[in-house]
């Protein structure tokens, strides 16, 4: 696929369109970062948005879950499906209350999602779920056993129809609110981690592993 794909007519940012980045490579490093991503469909006339796991390789997204999943079981019924992951990275506090935002960074993908079949692939789906989340931890951890990998259903869905947007910096202000004695500025959020916890349960004692560490200087 071209590094910088054509938007389409569902892609293309209307609101704000400066603020547009159609370029692989940002799509990718924004869904990468996140955790959980938000797949809007309609089920029975009714609109429903689910926040659930994903994972990504290379131009396709991965979504899972149980087969007695209502929102598996619609999306297999060849509907459209949105998926959004936004990650918040500042308040931005302006002069007016009218110019108050936020920095942001947020991908959408539209499309169909279809049955992974092949066993090699689903595998590789359910290594891009937990990677996605620790990475290092799957070469460590048990493999999915064979009623495990049955009892999982994972959903494809190419990034075809993707796109993303993205604010920076401070306020923009009207020319005449920058003479106000208003304080303005942005107040940078992240998400951190917190010490890890080991299982009271564990039979013996274990160092905390590398990936576990890492994690959290990554976070800060």
């Amino acid at each position: 696929m071209a590094r910088n794909a054509a938007p389409s007519p569902r892609t293309t940012i209307k609101r704000v369109p400066q603020r547009a980045d159609y370029e692989r490579d940002t799509i990718y490093q924004i869904l990468d970062e996140g955790l959980v991503c938000q797949v809007g469909f309609v089920a029975d006339g009714q609109p429903v948005v689910i926040p659930t796991a994903y994972g990504r390789v290379d131009d396709t997204l991965y979504i899972h879950g149980s087969p007695a999943s209502r929102m598996l079981k619609t999306l297999l019924q060849d509907i459209d499906v949105c998926v959004t992951v936004t990650l918040l990275d500042g308040l931005v506090l302006a002069r007016s209350a009218f110019h108050h935002s936020m920095n942001y960074r947020s991908v959408v993908v539209f499309g169909k999602a279809t049955l992974v079949q092949d066993a090699e692939q689903k595998l590789l789906a359910l290594q891009a779920f937990t990677e996605q989340v620790i990475p290092g931890c799957w070469r460590e951890v048990r493999q999915p056993n064979r009623n495990e990998l049955a009892g999982t259903l994972v959903l494809s869905l190419p990034l075809v129809e993707a796109s993303a947007k993205v604010r920076t910096g401070g306020p923009l202000d009207d020319a005449a609110d920058y003479e106000l004695p208003v304080w303005a500025g942005e107040i940078p959020l992240k998400l951190t981690a917190a010490t890890p916890i080991a299982d009271v349960r564990s039979p013996h004692p274990i160092a905390t592993p590398v990936y576990a560490s890492n994690y959290i200087r990554r976070s800060q």
